[in-house]
């Protein structure tokens, strides 16, 4: 597009002569996620095909949910993609916290311990963990659940030698080792699926009971392959993030071993009936486009991160990742070092979405946090990270955690207001 149309969001000149340099300098970068796509793409096509959904079959289920073929169908597609014996796919899942919760409370039992491999967890998770409990929570800590962790290496990288070290004490079993493939708002690489492949290796040599469990959120169809297939034993991950395709308006699922997964199902339900309950309520044709769109939203979502990776590295930022970094996410840091640079990026984002761009995001407390948290986000969808977002804690380094972008002209129109909006205040 030329710069006489993005000139009338207001982009400047300089700016946009920024943005064509970066795109024509990472171009080859840019092509190989259009292959990553068109992978994934017939991936999704093909198993839609295989699990024979109907139009049919995309009823408005009530009540129990009984006997849902959509419903059923969905799960099928989601355990074929991911290469699992079972799903579990259900848009009562409000929020990745939850399905996390809920995962581990599934696969854990009183005194059992598990051990944490990829550092600090989401500051959403704590309480489920138990971090600084002050109060009665019916966190894992309530339910005399222990766990180790392992911190990351200098280079912010699974510390393989002390998880050796960990699986070779003789006097400990760990239930679960637990893999949190996402930075979350830490500036660590995200992981990918031969991390987690070696972490698997290493964990089931010592103890092959071990179960690895694999929190996938921002991860699904960035690479060609889920954790799955790389020795995960249980995934999990939210449908307003990349595998909602921006079009699930709620939801989640937990996929892997058959056994695990319907444990999941009853503490999600209940016991006794677990995933034979659930209704769709009307949702189930919104949870299959979403899963059928996802690789070329996850793609264009690559793109925008490529693309603002490159910007403002050519600006002399800190990013991570590189824009030429192979990426186990969608999610790019931009290190600011300055508070109020942080805040402008944000509000550049938001004025470039095209829902509630006429407000500006505020820094406010948020539960689950240490500081306040600053958030960029137009979405149709509340809280949907893979429409397009900017946020980030107020605390040093005052990184922008920048993920999502239904289409790259969005995201790319961000990037260079955001941009001039920082030159602007300098």
């Amino acid at each position: 597009m030329s710069f006489e149309f993005y000139n009338s969001f207001g982009v400047s000149r300089e700016s946009y002569q920024a943005s064509e340099e970066a795109l024509q300098e990472y171009k080859e970068m840019l092509s190989q996620i259009e292959k990553l796509r068109e992978h994934n793409q017939l991936s999704v096509i093909k198993a839609f095909q295989q699990a024979g959904l109907s139009a049919s079959d995309f009823q408005f289920s009530t009540g129990y949910g009984y006997d849902d073929p959509a419903r059923e169908t969905i799960e099928i597609i989601f355990a074929d993609l991911f290469a699992a014996e079972k799903a579990l796919v259900r848009i009562q899942f409000s929020s990745g916290t939850q399905i996390l919760s809920v995962m581990l409370k599934a696969i854990l039992r009183p005194y059992d311990k598990f051990l944490i491999v990829s550092g600090d967890v989401y500051d959403t998770l704590h309480t489920t963990l138990g971090i600084d409990q002050t109060a009665d929570h019916t966190s894992l800590k309530d339910y005399l659940i222990d766990y180790d962790q392992l911190e990351l290496t200098s280079e912010g990288t699974i510390d393989y030698v002390s998880l050796e070290e960990k699986m070779a004490e003789p006097d400990v079993f760990y239930k679960a080792v637990y893999v949190q493939r996402s930075r979350g708002y830490t500036l660590r690489p995200a992981l990918l699926n031969q991390d987690i492949f070696k972490i698997s290796q290493i964990v089931k040599r010592y103890s092959p009971q071990t179960l690895i469990l694999v929190d996938n959120c921002y991860g699904e169809f960035v690479e060609k392959s889920e954790p799955t297939a790389h020795g995960a034993d249980l995934i999990a991950g939210s449908l307003i993030k990349n595998p909602g395709g921006g079009i699930a308006p709620s939801g989640g699922y937990i996929a892997g071993r058959s056994d695990l997964v319907e444990l999941c199902a009853e503490q999600f339900n209940a016991p006794g009936v677990g995933s034979e309950i659930g209704p769709s309520l009307g949702m189930s044709r919104s949870i299959a486009q979403g899963i059928y769109f996802a690789p070329l939203i996850v793609a264009n979502a690559l793109k925008v991160a490529i693309h603002a990776s490159a910007l403002f590295k050519n600006q002399g930022y800190k990013v991570e990742p590189l824009p030429d970094d192979q990426r186990g996410d969608i999610v790019q840091t931009i290190i600011f070092n300055d508070r109020n640079k942080l805040i402008s990026f944000c509000e550049a984002v938001q004025a470039a979405a095209p829902i509630d761009n006429k407000y500006a995001p505020v820094p406010a407390p948020m539960p689950g946090y240490d500081c306040d948290i600053i958030m960029a986000s137009g979405s149709f969808t509340q809280g949907s990270s893979i429409e397009l977002s900017a946020d980030g804690p107020l605390r040093s380094p005052y990184a922008a955690f920048l993920q999502g972008g239904l289409n790259f002209e969005y995201g790319r129109l961000a990037c260079m207001l955001a941009l001039d909006k920082i030159w602007q205040e300098a």
